[in-house]
């Protein structure tokens, strides 16, 4: 089985996680300024023999999409240009809130949490997806 990759697109930074060889866990991977996403995922992708990526689509309470949702879907389509990976969208309502929890339980600084909550939030996307395929 190929990796796959999580990826939780935010206005500014672009969180990145990656998955063992069999599937089975998430493990954040890395920060990236928006600007450069695209590049550092489809490198990412190709160095890590990426058969899936995963991208984060911010939906509201109710469901629907925004502005977020469809800067999300953009990359996804840069995406499907740029690798071979197939692209799979994944809810991602609260999971920026649930990375800020675990980084606040332990007991990380507030300044090291702004550097890896994108990271964190993009690896419980990416260990959502692998625990619907189980």
């Amino acid at each position: 089985m190929s990796r796959c990759l999580g990826v939780d697109v935010g206005a500014k930074r672009v969180g990145i996680a990656l998955s063992d060889p069999l599937g089975l866990t998430a493990t954040p991977l890395a920060v990236v300024e928006r600007a450069i996403a695209l590049e550092e995922i489809a490198r990412l992708a190709q160095i890590h023999d990426v058969g899936t990526i995963v991208v984060g689509l911010p939906t509201s309470l109710g469901g629907g999409e925004g502005m977020s949702a469809a800067d999300a879907r953009s990359l996804g389509d840069q995406l499907t240009r740029a690798t071979t990976a197939e692209i799979v969208y994944l809810d991602e309502r609260f999971t920026s809130r649930m990375a800020e929890s675990a980084l606040l339980e332990s007991g990380m600084k507030r300044r090291e949490r702004k550097n890896t909550i994108d990271k964190v939030a993009a690896a419980i996307i990416l260990q959502d997806y692998l625990n619907s395929l189980k």
